[in-house]
This record gives C-alpha cells, structure tokens and sequence, in this order.
C-alpha cells in the first residue's frame, strides 16, 4: 500500500490583502495553491487543516483584508487504489513525470461509483512513485482529459515535479492544441472565443458560457477543413476550464460530434464525443528543456473524419 502527503513541513501562515479580500476561502487558497485541486483544497478545509482566524471553518467562507489563515500539513494518506496492469502508450518518461497518449475511455481517475479501471490504477501498477498532491484520489494527476477525449497527457511523480507542472498550467505558459470534429460549416476560418465558464444551476454535471460568477476562458480555434456537414477545428487553449471547448463551441453553435451531453442530437453516429488532445507543450520541471509532444489520430477519429468531410466533398 502506497502513501502520498502534501510536501509542507511547516504550517504555512496568509494575511489576506485588499486584493484578495471579499474571495471564498477554497478561491484564496486556490490562487495561492494552484496545484492544488479546488476539492483537494475543500477537503483539507473541512477536515480543519485550514483554519481562519485561529477558527476551524468552511469553503464558502468570505475572507477580509487582514485575516489570518494557516494551512498546516495533514497527516499521511493512505492510496487504496488497486494497482492494474492496464497498458498505456508511453511518450515520454523519466524520474519527474510520464506523458502518455491516453485512449478514448480510459477515466482518468476514480470518484463516486468507480473505483477501478482508470488511468490511476495503470499508473500505480507501471510507476514505482506518483506525487501525492493531488490527494489520494488523484495521485500525480496534474491535468485531467473526460473520459471520451484521447490524446496527451502529462502525470507527475514527485511533488516538486507536480507543483511546477501545475505552475505551469497556471500560468497558462503551457501549449495545448486539441482537435475537434464539430457540427457544420463555419463562416469564419479561424476566431477566439472569450466567454466565461461556469457551472450550470440546474444540471450540475455540465458547465454553460454564463457571465454569472463565470470563470474566464479563451479558445483560439482554426479550421483545417470542412464541409456542409462539420469542420476539423484546431482549438489551442489559453485556460483550462472543465469542459471549456465542448462548452465554447456549443455556444458557438458548432458543437462537437459525438457529445451526448452538450448536442445529443450530433451524437448517435459516433462512438464518443470527437475531441483529440493533439499537442502538448511545457518546461521539464527540473531541467527547464522545453518538452513537446504530439499524438496521431486515433482510428475512430479518422473514421469519423472521412464519413462526414471527405466523402461530402464533390
């Protein structure tokens, strides 16, 4: 049995600036923490590894200018993850991190009604050591792909590795090229989206374009060609918001195909939602080499992709 712990040997001690005042406690820490998952940092609130003022306290509480919030290191946690030899195409590996092209299907890792089976089980049974930031759930997942997108990915397997990585994400200063089937033809051959990202009220599991308490996104898309029946689009994030392409190009009126969640109607004549993480770019985190990578199209993409583009043409 493995074990993972956030890397804090001190408790770590904030007063809150003007800047950050009238934030939720989970948003101030997620500023100063953005390695840290939002759930991962809810979690340590409400298990009082947080405290506000000297008080235990909660998420949603509102800080003010001059308040004093400490983090202290929780104990070690335990992963009772089962490890499976479940085969993964590997980029890239060293002793700081592993890329991997993940296959469409393949969760990244367990939460509620599934405990095996993802990308977190292969990788606990193919690496000796992940980093344990991202909580016991999640150990070296440092970015997440859904369940039906393939393509790049990268895992930490140290914690120095992963807060670097995370960093990095934060930052935006790393490169991340999708490509994605979409429904019809644009007017535009290329065009950014900026709209921002929130949860939907009702249907909690999806996200909508909302400028209520929405988060800001940005895609930078282009087409590479297209018919009257659907587009290959290049989409390179600058943000990384859940579900932030299949969100942005719905709103558009171009959702992707194969989406049953977001265009149900685009969705019966393909396997899965078609969105490929095609490039991926960062900084080694120990060496500061610029790592670049870049996976092909999966069969079923390509398929998709001579059904309803090539064989359109006249």
């Amino acid at each position: 049995m493995r074990q993972c712990q956030i890397e804090n040997s001190m408790p770590i001690e904030f007063v809150v600036s003007e800047n950050d005042s009238m934030l939720r406690l989970d948003q101030f820490l997620a500023k100063r923490f953005p390695e840290y998952s939002r759930s991962r940092l809810q979690h340590l609130i409400r298990g009082g590894f947080v405290r506000l003022n000297e008080q235990n306290t909660r998420p949603r509480q509102i800080v003010r200018c001059g308040d004093k919030i400490d983090l202290t290191e929780p104990p070690l946690e335990k992963i009772d993850i089962r490890p499976e030899p479940i085969p993964l195409e590997v980029l890239f590996e060293d002793d700081d991190l592993i890329v991997i092209n993940k296959p469409a299907g393949l969760t990244v890792h367990p939460g509620a009604g599934q405990r095996e089976h993802t990308l977190v089980n292969a990788l606990l049974s193919h690496c000796p050591t992940l980093s344990g930031i991202g909580g016991k759930e999640r150990p070296g997942i440092v970015h997440r792909l859904d369940k039906e997108t393939s393509g790049c990915l990268v895992v930490a397997k140290n914690d120095p590795a992963h807060r670097d990585l995370s960093n990095q994400f934060a930052a935006r200063t790393v490169e991340k090229i999708y490509l994605a089937l979409a429904a019809g033809k644009f007017r535009k051959g290329a065009g950014v989206i900026e709209q921002k990202i929130g949860r939907h009220p009702v249907h909690r599991q999806r996200m909508r374009v909302t400028s209520l308490r929405g988060r800001t996104a940005k895609t930078e898309y282009r087409v590479i060609r297209s018919s009257n029946q659907a587009s290959l689009i290049e989409c390179r994030l600058h943000s990384g918001r859940t579900h932030q392409i299949r969100v942005h190009l719905h709103h558009l009126g171009h959702p992707v195909l194969g989406d049953k969640v977001y265009a149900p109607r685009f969705a019966k004549n393909f396997p899965r939602q078609m969105l490929h993480a095609w490039k991926l770019g960062f900084r080694h985190p120990r060496s500061g080499e610029w790592k670049h990578f870049e996976t092909p199209l999966p069969a079923d993409f390509a398929t998709a992709i001579k059904l309803t583009i090539e064989s359109q043409k006249i």
